[in-house]
């Protein structure tokens, strides 16, 4: 059975090997929803093939049909005991926008003071390459495994189209006891996490348009309707002054924590003097007369990612713009289902379309919902009893706002108890410029993985 010290000992022997398989995998621009990366999304899936291979996995790439054919590595290695562990990761990354923002190239992994920075360098590829290589690590030992099935996808970031509609078919190969995965954060300070519920999601593009073409605006203002003007009233009309939601039926299905949730919650969130340290504002959205962690971890959002329209150029332009569109989405509760949430804000933007414009919905998704687990199962003691190990602190359970699309419907096809622990920090600015992962936090990922899994294979 390894040790906490087991991991840190096969980090330094290895360090050089380890990083240049790390940086391999950084190095292909694995935007899972730009066509024109595929090949990099092909490679990046050739290369997980031929890294799990030689230790012992019986390696399948599966392209779905449909949509774009980002490829999906699924993969199995029989092992001992009765249990069977799923391992759920990604290796697709967010578009490496706006590069003026890096100060080293998105998609050249570089070692600073301790950090790769990179696209992907935490979200996924680190921290699914800090399991993998706890994994060979183990292998390489001697040391006994669960049976382990992996299942490793390039569309996590676009909603895992692909892996939504091929996972039934797939129920018996995705079989498992015990689902994990390492795409979340610890706790404030670093402590270890317990992921105890996620927030669904699911988004769509509006588009407001009126004249058929950009009008100038002393001939035509006061007199044509502006698709800029109308965008911003129609967003401003989704929340409330007190910043509470105003969709009428957006709510109704909102399910309050328990005191014994809302208890370990807080127990796990950070003060709002250290988050307007950490991101340089204060914690100020959302609905006012609720608490932090309220706010974010157990209630739905809906948030604009984006506002177009009309001339940004330098100077000036005196244009009524033809169109202007605006990028959003919703992060759901457990029982919110997100078509209920789409209709419920598609009906509130046309019943309040000015005069004279006209609303189209475009790429809206099936989107996912959220979930919340029971915070005494088997497997949370189980893994609390190991995060102590690792730090004598102990575990904080969290209920993270973010969304991991795929986990509850991966849940539900392989019966597994799903289990998320990952080692991420706000100070890692996943989907920003300068994305980076600490190598203190790669070894701490391989760490869980030893001991985890060997704790698994008894």
């Amino acid at each position: 059975m390894p040790d906490t010290a087991f991991a840190p000992a096969y980090f330094d022997k290895n360090r050089q090997a380890i990083l240049d398989d790390w940086f391999a995998l950084l190095r292909l621009p694995t935007v899972g929803t730009d066509p024109k990366r595929l090949g990099d999304c092909a490679r990046a899936a050739a290369w997980l093939k031929k890294f799990l291979k030689p230790l012992g996995f019986a390696v399948d790439i599966i392209t779905p049909e449909g949509g774009l054919p980002v490829p999906i590595v699924l993969a199995e290695r029989p092992g001992a005991g009765a249990t069977t562990v799923l391992f759920y990761g990604h290796y697709d990354v967010q578009p490496e926008d706006p590069l003026d923002g890096w100060k080293t190239p998105p998609f050249e992994p570089t070692l600073i003071d301790g950090r790769v920075y990179a696209r992907g360098a935490q979200d996924d590829k680190g921290q699914v390459m800090g399991f993998l290589m706890g994994v060979k690590a183990l292998i390489e030992a001697g040391m006994p495994l669960p049976t382990l099935r992996l299942v490793i996808e390039g569309q996590e970031e676009s909603s895992s189209k692909g892996l939504t509609a091929l996972a039934p078919l797939l129920r018996q190969r995705l079989h498992a006891d015990v689902l994990m995965v390492s795409d979340t954060s610890s706790g404030p300070a670093s402590q270890p996490a317990i992921v105890a519920g996620l927030r669904g999601v699911t988004h769509f593009t509006l588009t407001v348009s009126g004249p058929g073409y950009d009008l100038h605006s002393g001939i035509h203002g006061g007199l044509a309707p502006n698709p800029a003007q109308g965008l911003a009233r129609l967003l401003a009309s989704l929340h409330n002054d007190d910043g509470s939601i105003a969709v009428s039926g957006f709510l109704d299905r909102v399910r309050p924590p328990s005191e014994e949730e809302l208890g370990l919650a807080r127990e796990s969130v950070i003060t709002p003097e250290a988050y307007e340290k950490e991101i340089g504002c204060p914690p100020a959205g959302g609905q006012q007369n609720l608490d932090m962690v309220t706010r974010v971890s157990f209630m739905p959002t809906i948030e604009i990612n984006g506002i177009h329209g009309g001339y940004g150029g330098p100077g000036s332009k005196t244009v009524i713009p033809s169109s202007a569109l605006a990028k959003l989405s919703m992060r759901l509760v457990p029982d919110q289902t997100p078509s209920e949430a789409f209709a419920a804000v598609k009906k509130h933007l046309t019943d309040r379309c000015p005069r004279g414009l006209t609303l189209t919905f475009s790429d809206s998704d099936s989107g996912a919902p959220g979930f919340r687990l029971p915070v005494h199962s088997p497997v949370f003691r189980l893994a609390a009893d190991v995060l102590r190990k690792i730090d004598p602190r102990g575990a904080l359970f969290h209920w993270d706002g973010a969304s991991i699309p795929i986990v509850a419907l991966l849940q539900h096809v392989s019966g597994a108890a799903p289990l998320l622990v990952g080692f991420g920090r706000e100070e890692d600015k996943i989907h920003c410029p300068n994305e980076s992962f600490g190598l203190d936090q790669f070894v701490s990922a391989m760490t869980w993985s030893t001991l985890m899994l060997s704790e698994l294979a008894v």
